[in-house]
């Protein structure tokens, strides 16, 4: 009997190893904790700014666009840094964050939903979101899920 392939669009991992950009991540949130979000709203917004500055394209573009839609939806949400990826905060816990592509090196980057969103739609739900683009429908979904995850 044949073995059945493997799939090779990502590095093996070693058991009990990280990956590099694991590794990096872990180094972000690192830094991150010695940070105090939330006293500072507009040195908040312009660390996270500058992260999404610093992305290649297209992540950037998308970056800058998701933190503008953010922002508008849900006004009340605090913009700070989460393992290196802009995320947005309700009482100092992480409800919404952009994982771009290139941290993982992923063919797409994804926007995301923690637990406390409640996004709770019947037995199942998604809480995190492919992005290969933004339409304009694709916009106001992100924006209506955001805008259901404050209330």
């Amino acid at each position: 009997m044949a073995e059945p392939k493997r799939r090779t669009s990502r590095p093996k991992k070693s058991a009990g190893r990280f990956t590099d950009d694991e590794r990096a991540a872990m180094r972000d949130r690192v830094r991150e904790q010695k940070i105090v979000w939330g006293k500072d709203r507009a040195a908040d917004e312009r660390a996270v700014l500058a992260k999404i500055s610093a992305l290649p394209e297209p992540d950037r573009s998308m970056g800058l666009r998701l933190h503008s839609m953010v922002t508008a939806a849900a006004p009340a949400l605090s913009p700070r840094l989460w393992y290196g990826m802009p995320a947005y905060t309700k009482d100092g816990d992480v409800l919404c964050f952009f994982q771009p592509a290139c941290r993982f090196g992923a063919r797409y980057g994804t926007f995301g939903f923690n637990d406390g969103a409640r996004l709770d739609d019947g037995e199942i739900w998604a809480t995190s979101f492919a992005l290969h683009g933004l339409s304009p429908e694709g916009e106001e979904r992100i924006a209506a899920l955001v805008r259901k995850a404050v209330r």
